[in-house]
């Protein structure tokens, strides 16, 4: 079975709270990026990622298996949990072979250009630094075309 994808909506946030209310997940990865407003996300898209405690019935919905949320950072916006975005970040690095690279490193450039062109306040743990260091250069020249 598959939950409806965001080309159904006017807004990635509109589509988010639709089909996944009421269910039992946190918003991770990719989707915590755009529902946080830190990536664009793509045009008729339908794979969202959550964080799950079991394997739910949607096909498009990609499931990271955690024995509980206690250890995640939250956010809840609008009714909808999420995970902060120095919790994404963090994740993302930790599955890096398992993310979609492109919205991280969209992610990483809106925080770097919001923030005075700096990634201050933005909390890389340590055995992510050497992964940060190397897409650093292509996130802050991500929307230079010239």
């Amino acid at each position: 079975m598959r939950v409806k994808t965001n080309g159904d909506y006017t807004s990635h946030h509109e589509w988010f709270l639709d089909v996944l209310r009421g269910m039992d997940i946190v918003l991770s990865h990719t989707s915590a990026l755009e529902f946080l407003g830190w990536f664009d996300g793509y045009v008729n898209e339908d794979q969202i990622d959550v964080y799950a405690t079991e394997i739910g019935p949607y096909e498009n919905i990609n499931y990271f298996l955690i024995d509980s949320f206690d250890s995640l950072d939250i956010v809840v916006i609008d009714g909808l949990r999420c995970t902060t975005l120095n919790q994404t970040v963090n994740d993302m690095f930790r599955d890096y072979d398992r993310i979609d690279e492109p919205s991280l490193v969209q992610g990483l450039s809106d925080y770097y250009h919001a923030n005075g062109e700096s990634f201050e306040g933005l909390i890389i743990e340590p055995q992510h630094a050497e992964r940060f260091e190397a897409i650093r250069d292509w996130a802050i020249e991500f929307y230079d075309h010239g």
